[in-house]
């Protein structure tokens, strides 16, 4: 069993900055594949971002250049760090692992709450 904890969400105003962090429990920890997901009430969840075991990252197009996600293998922790923050960046972000990302073994993490102010 893998556990995923998220926490640096909160109030920002737009323009401004968050680091996001999902510590991740167990020793195969980089095993996994880990994205960033997103949802805002009455949307779907989207993937924001994904980073691969040996480093290779994909964005969605709505945040590529603005944000950017790096994992910590001695950690186990993944980073989501969040710059030039929109209104419409306003979610639940949620880790998600995926080991070998086949779709088998998979995990989520609780979400935290990311409110950007005009």
């Amino acid at each position: 069993q893998v556990q995923l904890v998220e926490s640096g969400g909160g109030l920002v105003q737009a323009g401004g900055s968050l680091r996001l962090s999902c510590a991740a429990s167990g020793s195969t920890f980089i095993t996994y594949n880990i994205g960033w997901y997103r949802q805002a009430p009455g949307n779907q969840r989207e993937l924001v971002a994904i980073i691969g075991s040996g480093g290779s990252t994909d964005y969605a197009d709505s945040v590529k250049g603005r944000f950017t996600i790096s994992r910590d293998n001695a950690k186990s922790t993944v980073y989501l760090q969040m710059n030039s923050l929109k209104p419409e960046d306003t979610a639940v972000y949620y880790c998600y692992a995926d080991q070998y990302g086949l779709g088998r073994r998979t995990y989520w993490g609780q979400g935290t709450q990311v409110t950007v102010s005009s």
